[in-house]
């Protein structure tokens, strides 16, 4: 199953909040390390992402895969 990966940089994996600290699009490229302003835990940009992807994934697969 494939994930929509938007915005997995920006959301907090703590929280799920997009504060104004986060890292905004490709503009914010060299941002590789951001604080969460709403519950303050420090983050690796690709550590934060790849966390936000596991967890939609584990949401997709918690819904159940349909047979085809």
């Amino acid at each position: 199953e494939e994930v929509q990966e938007a915005y997995t940089t920006q959301i907090c994996s703590c929280c799920g909040e997009i504060t104004s600290s986060s890292p905004k699009g490709s503009t914010d490229f060299g941002i590789r390390e951001w604080e969460c302003m709403s519950c303050g835990t420090a983050h690796d940009r690709d550590i934060n992402s790849a966390l936000n992807i596991l967890a939609l994934g584990h949401k997709r697969l918690a819904v159940g895969i349909t047979l085809f």
